[in-house]
């Protein structure tokens, strides 16, 4: 049986096609670990694979959720344990590609057992970051929990407010949380991982490509739809991006082009938090570019199966 294929990196790396050549080349499923391509409202505007590609090999984790939903790690986290484990059964290898670090480290490394949080506590905690901001919240969060606190920055809304809530329904601090519950679900040491880096001018180019693509797919008319429902803003699948400056631009504030341009600054900044944060967070994967990575993959493979 083959090991479990990891393949991370930036937005707009090459990912998905180095996924998609592997599962062809090994006859495997492609399990997704991006956080904003799980929802149903999203695939253009999220570059999820299209139908086509899709018909390539088995797809698991793309478009399932509705953008009502706010979609968890640990929500992932049962999902993706259930797709490596029919997987497993059917001796079929299983790539799981994606941008988003907190997936990978839940996989490998686990997750916190936190219970439910009532819904008046999280309601109020949301209100307050909207009245006074992340950096009130996180000097709140510093005087309850100032392990966490220490650890965030003040900046980071979501995770501040997370973590707030937390100390706040449960008297105990989220890094405690993190110490106990859910197992990993692949053994990091016995996985093949590799983070895809392309060089940074040539990643820029990339990121701008694929916006004017995704206008020219219909991101705009997908937006709109999104935008029609009147969700609440603060979902995760309404901060995905681009989506804030295109519904900017629907409502007449800005033009397309001042749009487009919003959105792939936030896209190009975001890439460098993703290099940052798994360089810190995740040693021991493999830094590589698309065009020498499935080269590097396939290579792996016929070591451990020799």
């Amino acid at each position: 049986m083959l090991p479990v294929i990891l393949i991370a990196g930036p937005t707009a790396s090459g990912k998905s096609a180095l996924a998609l050549a592997l599962a062809e080349k090994l006859c495997g499923v492609i399990v997704n670990a991006d956080s904003m391509q799980v929802y149903r409202d999203l695939r253009v505007i999220t570059a999820r694979p299209t139908p086509t590609e899709e018909a390539l090999a088995p797809h698991i984790l793309y478009g399932h959720v509705d953008a009502a939903v706010r979609y968890s790690v640990g929500a992932w986290c049962v999902d993706a344990g259930a797709a490596l484990a029919a997987a497993a059964r059917d001796a079929c290898p299983a790539i799981v590609v994606g941008g988003t670090g907190l997936y990978f480290e839940a996989l490998t490394k686990g997750l916190a057992a936190i219970p439910p949080i009532a819904g008046d506590i999280s309601a109020a905690v949301r209100a307050r970051l909207e009245a006074a901001g992340a950096a009130a919240l996180h000097a709140e969060l510093a005087r309850a929990d100032p392990a966490m606190a220490q650890r965030l920055r003040p900046s980071d809304r979501s995770r501040v407010a997370r973590a707030l809530e937390v100390v706040l329904a449960t008297g105990r601090s989220l890094s405690d949380w993190h110490r106990e519950g859910m197992r990993p679900a692949v053994d990091a040491a016995q996985a093949i991982r590799v983070f895809l880096a392309p060089e940074r001018s040539e990643l820029q180019r990339r990121i701008a490509a694929r916006f004017d693509a995704m206008l020219a797919a219909g991101a705009l008319e997908e937006v709109r739809a999104l935008a029609g429902r009147g969700l609440d803003p603060a979902l995760p699948a309404m901060k995905a991006h681009g989506v804030p400056w295109l519904i900017r631009h629907l409502a007449g504030e800005i033009a397309l082009a001042d749009a487009a341009l919003g959105g792939v600054r936030d896209t190009w900044r975001y890439t460098k938090r993703q290099a940052t944060w798994f360089r810190n967070r995740m040693p021991g994967w493999s830094w590589t570019e698309q065009e020498t990575a499935e080269t590097l993959v396939l290579r792996e493979i016929s070591r451990i199966s020799a």
